[in-house]
C-alpha cells in the first residue's frame, strides 16, 4: 500500500518534470488541467501531513511571508562585471590581447546574447535550491530567495547527478509580452507604468512580498558557474552550458560557438538583425573564450575577466540643449565636468545630467554652453554628451573653463603630465573627498579602526568635528558617547580601537593615506623599498621608479601627493598624536626574502589567524598571494570549508598546506 510520503514524493517528481517541460522546453507533456489536478493532490497531502512538506516542493514557490528587508549575501566567488566594446576594432583589440596572453594562435569562443536584465546567483546544495542573491557590488548581494522561488523557470531541485554544492550564475529578465501586459494593467488601474523591461524586472525581484513577484512573468537564462563542490568540471564553456541544461536549468537557445573572432563578429551582426523580433530585450552579445584552462591563464583585471567581453549594440541617442557645466569633485580629487541638460527621454529614462568626462573631451568635441548636443545612453552606462550640433550653434554660446581652484575647498587644481583628468590637491583636507578618504583610512586593511562605521563618519564630518584623519585621534569618549547610536560602551570601545590603531605598519599607513593608484601591494612595495616615511617623502621620481610595481604614473602620483603642504601637515599631526610604526630593514631585498618567487592561494577559514594576517605574513617574507589556482601556484593553504580551489589544487598536483603546515613554513622561513 502506498503511503502518503511515497505518494507526495511521486507527485513532486512528476510536477518537477512537467514544470521543466512547460517552462524551460516549451513542450508541455500534459494538459494544464491534468497538471492542476496533480498539484492539488499534492497540496491536499501536505495540508493533511505538514511534516511531509519539503523545501523543493512545487507548492513552496509562493507562500513565504513578506520580508521587511533583504539580508546581505556574501558571494564565495565574486560576480564579475564585463568590459564593454562598442566597435569592431575594440573587439579585435580584445582578441589580440587574449592571443598574446594565452600564447594561442587562434582562440575559439562561445557567443551569447547579452540579456538586458539583472544578474543573480542560485545556490543548490544536494541538488536543492537554498539561496538566491543579486549581484550587488560583485562581492555582496541581497538575499532574494523567496522571490526567485516564484520564477517557474528556476528549478527548485536540479535534475540528474547534481554536485554537493553549486552556485549558478544567470540573468533574470522580463519578456516583452509580459512587460506590455503588466504596463497595460498598471495603466488601467491608474498606476505608474515601468519605462523598460529591465526596470520592471528589478522592481519585481525586489518586492517585499513574494506573492507580488509571482504575478510578474519573470524568466531566467543561466550562463555560468560560481563556486562548486563535489563535481569535476568539463573542459570547455560549451560543455558547461550543456551540463547546466542537463540539470534542468534554462540556457539560451541563441548561444553559438565561434571558431574565431570573425565568426564572433558575424554572429553579432546576425543577432543585431534579429534583435527587434526577439521576445525579450538584448543590448549586445558576449564573447567568451571556450577553453576553461585558457581562462585561468588569461585571468582578470579589477572586476572584469580578460577572457570575455560584451560587444554592445549601438546606443540610443537624442539631442537636447546644454544649459551649463558644473565640476564635481570625487573621493580621489578628480574633477569631473557634468553637463546640465534640458531634460530629454533617451534609453528608456529621462536624462537631465550627463558626463563630459574631462576637459580634453570637451575641447575635442568642441562642446560649448548653450549648444544643442547629442546625448547617448547605453544600457546602464552613465549618459554622455557625444557631440555638439555645431551647425545649429546659436550666437550666445560660450566655452567651458576648467576652474583653477577646487570648487569645494579652494585648493589648487592640477593635471599630472600625461593625464586627462584634473585633480584637487586638497588630498586629506578637501571636504568633498573627506568622507571617502576617512572611510578608506579606517578600513580593515588600512588603519583597522574597529567600530568607526559610515554613519559615524557622516556625523563627524557633517558637524565639522573631523576635517582630516588626524582629528580622529583627538576624539574623546565623552563627545563620542553623545552622538546618535553611540553609548558609553561603544564610545569606550572606539577610543580603545583608535588607540590600538596608532601602532601600525608602514605599508598600512601608506595605503591608508589614499595616494592615487597606490593599493595594498604597491604600498607594501614602497614600505619595503624605503623603510620609513621620511625617505619616501624625500624620494625623487628616479628612486620611486626603482621600486617593483611602481611605474611612471604611480611615481608621479606619489610625488604630487607629498609636494602638497597640507598633506604633509596631516601626516605630521598624525605622528604628533602618537601614530607610529617600526622602521623596516631595507638591507633585505625582496629577492633575498625566504619566500621570494613563491605563489600562494588561500581558501577556507583559518583558526589561529585571519586570511588577511596570513596574507601579510606571506608577503612580508617575499611571497605572492593570488586569488585563483593555476599550474604556477606553489602552495594552496586550505582552512575549514575550503571550496573548489582545493579540488583544483589536487587536480593540478599543487602542494596543499593546512594551517599547521603554513605556520611551520612561515616559522621555518623566518
Amino acid at each position: 500500500m502506498t503511503t502518503a510520503a511515497q505518494r507526495a514524493a511521486a507527485l513532486r517528481e512528476q510536477l518537477h518534470e512537467h514544470a521543466y517541460r512547460y517552462y524551460v522546453l516549451d513542450d508541455p507533456g500534459i494538459p494544464d488541467a491534468d497538471y492542476d489536478q496533480l498539484y492539488r493532490e499534492l497540496e491536499a497531502i501536505e495540508v493533511e501531513h505538514p511534516e511531509l512538506v519539503t523545501p523543493d516542493s512545487p507548492t513552496q514557490r509562493v507562500g513565504a511571508p513578506p520580508d521587511s528587508a533583504f539580508e546581505p549575501v556574501r558571494h564565495r566567488l565574486p560576480m564579475l562585471s564585463l568590459s564593454n566594446a562598442f566597435s569592431e576594432q575594440e573587439v579585435r583589440d580584445f582578441h589580440r590581447r587574449a592571443q598574446q596572453r594565452s600564447g594561442e594562435a587562434e582562440l575559439r569562443y562561445v557567443v551569447e546574447p547579452k540579456m538586458d536584465g539583472l544578474a543573480v546567483s542560485l545556490t543548490y546544495e544536494q541538488g536543492v535550491l537554498i539561496k538566491a542573491a543579486t549581484r550587488g557590488d560583485g562581492r555582496t548581494g541581497e538575499d532574494v530567495t523567496a522571490n526567485v522561488r516564484t520564477i517557474h523557470q528556476v528549478p527548485l531541485r536540479l535534475s540528474g547527478d547534481a554536485p554537493a554544492r553549486v552556485e549558478i550564475r544567470g540573468e533574470i529578465y522580463l519578456p516583452l509580452a509580459g512587460f506590455r501586459e503588466m504596463n497595460r494593467r498598471l495603466e488601467a488601474d491608474g498606476a505608474k507604468t515601468f519605462v523598460n523591461p529591465r526596470n520592471a524586472a528589478a522592481g519585481a525581484l525586489r518586492q517585499l512580498d513574494p506573492a507580488i513577484t509571482a504575478q510578474r512573468p519573470l524568466g531566467i537564462v543561466c550562463y555560468a558557474l560560481g563556486d562548486i563542490e563535489g563535481f569535476r568540471l568539463p573542459t570547455t564553456h560549451s560543455a558547461l552550458l550543456e551540463q547546466l541544461r542537463s540539470w534542468g536549468l534554462p540556457v539560451s537557445e541563441l548561444n553559438q560557438p565561434a571558431e574565431d573572432i570573425d565568426a564572433c563578429l558575424d554572429r553579432y551582426a546576425a543577432l543585431q538583425a534579429m534583435r527587434a523580433e526577439l521576445p525579450f530585450e538584448i543590448d549586445g552579445v558576449v564573447y567568451k573564450v571556450d577553453d576553461l584552462a585558457l581562462r585561468e591563464t588569461l585571468g582578470q583585471v579589477a572586476r572584469a575577466p580578460r577572457w570575455a567581453i560584451a560587444h554592445k549594440f549601438p546606443a540610443e541617442e537624442a539631442s537636447t540643449r546644454l544649459l551649463d557645466v558644473e565640476f564635481q569633485v570625487g573621493r580621489t580629487g578628480a574633477l569631473t565636468p557634468v553637463a546640465r541638460l534640458a531634460p530629454v527621454f533617451v534609453g528608456g529614462v529621462t536624462v537631465s545630467n550627463a558626463t563630459l568626462h574631462n576637459m580634453d573631451e570637451i575641447e575635442r568635441k568642441d562642446v560649448r554652453i548653450g549648444d544643442q548636443v547629442v546625448v547617448r545612453r547605453a544600457g546602464d552606462v552613465i549618459p554622455e554628451v557625444v557631440r555638439a550640433l555645431t551647425e545649429q550653434r546659436p550666437a550666445d554660446v560660450h566655452r567651458v573653463q576648467q576652474p583653477p581652484q577646487c570648487p569645494v575647498c579652494g585648493s589648487d587644481v592640477i593635471r599630472a603630465e600625461g593625464e586627462a583628468i584634473a585633480r584637487c590637491t586638497g588630498g586629506l583636507v578637501c571636504s568633498a573627498q573627506r568622507e571617502g578618504a576617512l572611510r578608506h583610512f579606517v578600513s580593515r586593511r588600512a588603519m583597522d579602526v574597529d567600530g568607526m562605521g559610515d554613519k559615524l563618519i557622516e556625523q563627524l564630518v557633517g558637524s565639522g568635528r573631523v576635517q582630516s584623519p588626524a582629528d580622529l585621534y583627538t576624539l574623546t569618549q565623552a563627545e563620542l558617547a553623545g552622538l546618535e547610536r553611540m553609548g558609553e560602551k561603544s564610545a569606550s570601545n572606539l577610543v580603545a580601537a583608535l588607540e590600538r590603531s596608532k601602532h601600525t605598519e608602514l605599508g598600512r599607513l601608506i595605503y591608508a593615506i589614499g595616494i592615487r593608484e597606490v593599493g595594498e601591494v604597491t604600498a607594501q612595495a614602497l614600505a619595503q623599498a624605503f623603510g620609513d616615511l621620511q625617505p619616501l617623502i624625500d624620494a625623487d621620481e628616479a628612486a620611486l621608479l626603482a621600486v617593483p610595481d611602481v611605474g611612471p604614473i604611480v611615481a608621479q602620483h606619489v610625488r604630487l601627493f607629498f609636494e602638497q603642504a597640507q598633506n604633509l601637515s596631516v601626516l605630521q599631526a598624525l605622528q604628533d598624536l602618537g601614530v607610529n610604526w617600526p622602521s623596516i630593514d631595507i638591507a633585505a631585498k625582496p629577492a633575498e626574502l625566504p619566500l621570494s618567487g613563491k605563489t600562494f592561494v588561500l581558501t577556507g577559514s583559518l583558526d589561529t589567524m585571519t586570511r588577511d594576517e596570513a596574507k601579510q605574513r606571506i608577503q612580508a617574507m617575499g611571497g605572492k598571494v593570488t586569488g585563483s589556482v593555476s599550474k604556477k601556484t606553489d602552495y594552496v593553504v586550505a582552512g575549514a570549508d575550503p571550496g573548489s580551489k582545493l579540488d583544483k589544487a589536487q587536480t593540478l598536483g599543487v602542494e596543499v598546506l593546512d594551517e599547521a603546515g603554513l605556520a611551520a613554513l612561515l616559522d621555518g622561513a623566518g
